[in-house]
């Protein structure tokens, strides 16, 4: 298979979720490692590393975009990682790594990789989206 035919798909979703969400990311990366996708993660817990365990247990390739330096911080299931060193700005290099972003739940770093997959044209499939429960206050100022 060419570079230029290989598809990569995001998914993104929240470091802490509960069962019930891990299961739906789990699918989500089984599914998409089954029909030949590349699954991109931003190589942590929670949703990420769901979707790494079900793309990696579908037979599929993982690459995990981490937003420091220490690969240590990588979930099991990522068979690449890319250790960048810069935080929260991690989250475009894993929605610019894609054909597709798929969003499940969500916390605000997913609002933001949606917000940067629209920037950069890539479609977005948002499943149980995000929603504002999940914000926190902001400090009186």
């Amino acid at each position: 298979m060419e570079a230029t035919e290989r598809r990569y798909a995001a998914v993104v979703g929240p470091s802490r979720c509960d069962d019930e969400l891990a299961s739906v990311v789990y699918e989500v990366g089984r599914r998409l490692a089954g029909a030949g996708f590349t699954v991109v993660t931003g190589g942590e817990g929670g949703a990420m590393e769901a979707a790494s365990r079900g793309a990696g247990e579908a037979g599929g390739t993982v690459l995990g975009v981490l937003p420091g330096t220490d690969r240590s911080r990588a979930n099991a299931h990522a068979d690449i990682t890319v250790a960048t060193g810069v935080g929260h700005a991690r989250n475009l290099a894993v929605v610019a790594s894609a054909d597709v972003v798929v969003a499940v739940g969500g916390e605000w770093g997913t609002l933001s990789e949606i917000a940067l997959a629209g920037v950069l044209g890539c479609p977005v499939v948002a499943l149980q989206g995000w929603r504002l429960e999940h914000a926190r206050e902001c400090p009186a100022g």
